[in-house]
């Protein structure tokens, strides 16, 4: 291995001592003058990416194969932007070619218009992260493995602040048995307590952090995010704070995404916390963990069963006997009509894109045109 791509290696490339092959060869032949370099900070003005673990630099923004005014007028897609993960091409200081991304984490944005969010590219692991004091929540946890699972990478439950003396680790654990069981096809979800301030607890997620890896870390603001990479890093290179007492919410302390090599050999990915988590329209339910309640759903006597006052119900009929908690049922009903509507919109989107697609509106006669 070159000491180029030694260099590379250490900030997550996914070439292991073999060239680039397929649409990432044929990316870096069309930029023959340019060099790969991964994203690591991604704010208003531009991006910061680094071709080794020390040497990271500012990029203009917006990118070079972007035009400035589609950019600024939010013309191109959101997949189409580099984001903190993301391997791109630079030559004299601007990025030129988006690598082909092996993964994705999304949600659907904020406000009344389809819109996807990116959050983070190119990760295998996801830590979704959650405080054992009043953040903790089941139904949160549920949201997030059904935007993580569908896009083939591992997520793993971390339940924080597992030191304080009100902490309930093991009913944390039963609370979560059935959100982390095993998906349509996949493994259960492992579920870590630590104490993030103390390295040696945090040393139960090493098997997660292999050298080349990438993870990222999801959770709400409070959840102890950033405490948990600085203890991973041994050092304080994110800002901290206290939370609130009487939600236990944070105050936003971390403000954008940043990607840290780890000493082990990862790369780890820190994010704001996020209180909304909208469903882009791609998910599954079943892969999402509600494999059990899909396949109880295929008894009920009616194809169509809402699973409200229907008789024949076997859903509702799974509550009653005490095996299915209504809770639970109450959230996959809340994100089955949440994700039926993204995946109208997006539908919607995408039939604006090409008039041809399936579902796609007709088109109406302009001025001077008539029908025939």
């Amino acid at each position: 291995m070159t000491p180029p791509a030694t260099a590379l290696r250490a900030i997550g490339w996914p070439w292991d001592g073999v060239p680039p092959a397929g649409p990432w060869a044929e990316a870096m032949a069309a930029h023959p003058q340019a060099r790969p370099a991964r994203v690591v900070e991604q704010h208003r003005s531009g991006y910061v990416v680094a071709d080794a673990i020390d040497r990271a630099f500012s990029v203009e923004s917006p990118p070079q194969w972007q035009l400035p005014p589609g950019y600024r007028r939010g013309r191109v897609a959101p997949d189409e932007r580099a984001v903190v993960g993301d391997w791109v091409l630079v030559e004299e200081e601007r990025i030129v070619a988006l690598l082909p991304r092996r993964s994705a984490i999304k949600r659907g944005a904020a406000g009344d218009h389809y819109r996807q969010q990116l959050i983070a590219a190119n990760v295998d692991t996801v830590l979704v992260v959650c405080g054992l004091d009043g953040d903790f929540n089941p139904r949160r946890i549920e949201r997030y493995l059904l935007l993580v699972r569908g896009e083939g990478v591992g997520p793993v439950v971390v339940l924080t602040k597992a030191d304080r003396a009100d902490a309930d680790v093991e009913a944390a654990r039963a609370a979560l048995a059935d959100v982390v069981a095993a998906g349509a096809g996949g493994a259960p979800v492992p579920v870590v307590a630590v104490d993030a301030r103390d390295p040696a607890s945090v040393a139960a997620l090493a098997p997660f952090l292999a050298p080349g890896n990438t993870a990222v870390l999801v959770g709400s603001s409070g959840a102890g995010k950033s405490t948990l990479a600085n203890t991973l890093l041994g050092r304080n290179r994110m800002k901290t704070g206290q939370v609130r007492e009487r939600d236990a919410r944070g105050r936003h302390t971390t403000t954008h995404r940043a990607l840290l090599p780890l000493p082990g050999g990862a790369c780890l990915i820190d994010t704001p916390g996020m209180r909304e988590l909208k469903p882009t329209g791609e998910e599954a339910l079943a892969e999402g963990g509600f494999a059990d309640i899909e396949a109880l759903a295929g008894q009920c006597r009616f194809r169509d069963c809402r699973h409200a006052a229907e008789p024949g119900c076997a859903v509702r009929a799974a509550v009653e006997a005490g095996t299915l908690d209504a809770g639970r049922l109450g959230n996959y009903l809340k994100l089955r009509d949440a994700l039926a509507d993204a995946s109208g919109r997006l539908a919607s989107r995408l039939a604006q894109q090409d008039p041809r697609a399936p579902g796609a509106p007709a088109r109406r006669p302009g001025p001077g045109r008539h029908r025939r």
